[in-house]
């Protein structure tokens, strides 16, 4: 088994730590290529038997299995490039969740499926979400599903459904995040603790936060309701996130697929005119 990524920025590098790190790969099994060769090399330095190649095409003709970690309106003319070096029993994987594997295997011949990572693989845990091709085999669709498991919880998601995924699996860490950034500069502000003291705090808290779901002790709705007493502190300010939160969260599932549209149609363009 050998697997290539094309492309190392920062889900490239994401994939490269959860494959090597999880024993998936051997170091000298992953095959490496990418636009700003610096990236690939920095990685080679933490993984010195990985294979570097500055050809694309050389990368092709040592892999079973390709990733595709470009840039959404960069794929369309990579896959233009590669598809006449690319053999029918070779699986195309691509992470990127605007471009269907339908509109990838109307340009290409070979095997095709989509996933899309979350950065939480590189703490091999989180969701990978998966949409296999028509053109892949069973026992490849199987033995792909059974590899992803070894760096994250691999879910099959439907196309209709692939953006608000994305949004909860691959986006949701840096959108909580966010919020949680927020908070602590608001209580850095308002309060006498310190950023450092509370961005520790909030750090430890999402960790705990973090194994009580994964070890199954409580639901999302069973934590509010353990921790939010009736008349207590937390049912105050949880009355005053229900007051700010619909509005958010419809604003942000807006803007997100906006952005998924515009994205699409750009793509289509691209696919029309090839």
């Amino acid at each position: 088994m050998k697997w290539g990524i094309i492309g190392t920025g920062n889900m490239g590098q994401v994939l490269t730590h959860a494959f090597l790190q999880s024993q998936l790969l051997n170091q000298h099994d992953l095959y490496l290529t990418t636009r700003t060769m610096e990236k690939a090399y920095t990685l080679k330095e933490e993984f010195p038997n990985v294979q570097i190649t500055d050809n694309v095409f050389d990368l092709i003709e040592e892999v079973d299995t390709i990733f595709l970690c470009v840039k959404p309106l960069e794929m369309v003319k990579l896959l233009q490039e590669i598809k006449h070096v690319i053999s029918k029993d070779q699986l195309l994987v691509s992470i990127t969740s605007g471009i269907s594997v339908n509109q990838i295997e109307s340009i290409v011949n070979c095997q095709v499926a989509r996933m899309v990572p979350s950065i939480t693989n590189r703490a091999l845990s989180g969701v990978s979400l998966i949409t296999f091709g028509e053109r892949v085999d069973p026992q490849r669709r199987e033995l792909f599903y059974k590899r992803c498991k070894r760096f994250s919880e691999p879910i099959e998601i439907e196309e209709k459904q692939i953006r608000i995924a994305s949004d909860m699996v691959s986006c949701g860490p840096a959108f909580f995040a966010f919020l949680a950034k927020k908070y602590i500069q608001e209580a850095d502000s308002q309060t006498a603790i310190t950023t450092d003291e509370a961005s520790t705090l909030m750090e430890k808290m999402f960790v705990g936060f973090g194994k009580l779901l994964a070890e199954k002790h409580y639901s999302l709705n069973e934590l509010i309701e353990k921790v939010c007493v009736k008349g207590g502190i937390t049912g105050v300010g949880i009355e005053a996130l229900e007051g700010r939160s619909d509005e958010l969260f419809k604003q942000l599932i807006h803007s997100t697929h906006h952005k998924f549209s515009e994205d699409k149609k750009e793509i289509y363009k691209e696919v029309k005119v090839q």
